[in-house]
């Protein structure tokens, strides 16, 4: 981020603190306190791209939400909206995509201080050591997650969702076999290869254009509790529980403290993606035309 844009999402900050205070205060008494989801990918000293943030501003990150927020789990998250009523201000954590990277400041510090954390990885670069696409594009070859360190973080509690296969963009994605594929078959595969129940799903990029009613439909149907989106966004209590929004906040801390604290501006601004309801089955053929 340019120094000038952080300098003036600084401002813009502290300038309207105490209204934010006041407004999450009323809402906190009326019960209808939204809940956050945030999101990160890489934690790195090296400043490759725009979704790395270096580990000292995460740490700083870290004790910041935990001394003004409870850091709750996705499914606590879901438990707050389906209950229609939530008077505390309460953040989620999850990391996106699956860098080995993370395992040597990052997670580790959130399993030592028992953070509760949803980490979404794409299939085939844990099953198969792939490198990300979308890294290759940048000349970049950062290694992804091994099936160990996987696994050995959902022994140490860590909830790991699903992230696709091969993280592409879903909203281009119309052919349902691929679909298919990539959310349902790729989960199956790493579920079986990790041995825990993969009980989330987290859409690739996840903006609005990214995003795919098909998708959601076929995740519900598979039977995943959730899935997350990636434009920002907040969680009303009362509101959808099965699809969370979340916002990414890599790089500078100022994007945590804005998101975290209810921005009003993003509040307003933001356009809840309106995936449907589920079409109906086609209805089975009968008489002649179904063979009799």
């Amino acid at each position: 981020m340019p120094v000038w844009k952080r300098l003036l999402l600084t401002a813009y900050y502290y300038g309207f603190h105490p209204h934010r205070w006041w407004r999450n205060r009323r809402l906190a008494a009326e019960g209808r306190l939204p809940l956050v989801v945030l999101i990160y990918h890489r934690i790195a000293d090296d400043a490759a791209n725009v979704w790395t943030t270096h580990p000292r501003v995460f740490a700083r990150d870290i004790d910041w939400l935990q001394r003004r927020f409870r850091l709750i789990s996705l499914e606590e998250v879901q438990q707050r909206i389906r209950q229609g009523y939530n008077d505390e201000p309460c953040v989620s954590i999850t990391f996106d995509d699956g860098y080995a990277i993370n395992c040597e400041v990052a997670l580790p510090l959130l399993i030592q201080r028992r953070i509760p954390l949803t980490y979404f990885v794409s299939t085939a670069p844990i099953l198969e050591g792939a490198y990300f696409e979308h890294d290759l594009r940048m000349g970049n070859r950062f290694r992804p997650n091994t099936l160990a360190e996987i696994r050995q973080l959902a022994d140490q509690g860590v909830e790991i969702g699903a992230h696709t296969r091969t993280h592409p963009d879903l909203g281009r994605v119309h052919d349902l076999r691929q679909l298919r594929d990539e959310i349902v078959t790729a989960t199956e595969d790493l579920q079986d290869a990790v041995g825990v129940p993969i009980r989330y799903f987290a859409f690739p990029i996840g903006q609005h254009a990214n995003l795919n009613a098909q998708a959601f439909h076929l995740a519900r149907q598979w039977g995943f509790e959730a899935a997350c989106s990636a434009y920002g966004g907040f969680n009303e209590p009362g509101g959808d529980a099965f699809h969370l929004q979340r916002a990414g906040v890599d790089g500078p801390a100022i994007l945590t403290k804005n998101w975290a604290t209810l921005d009003p501006r993003k509040k307003y601004q933001i356009r809840r993606f309106d995936y449907g309801e589920a079409p109906e089955p086609a209805p089975e053929p009968v008489g002649v035309a179904a063979g009799e």
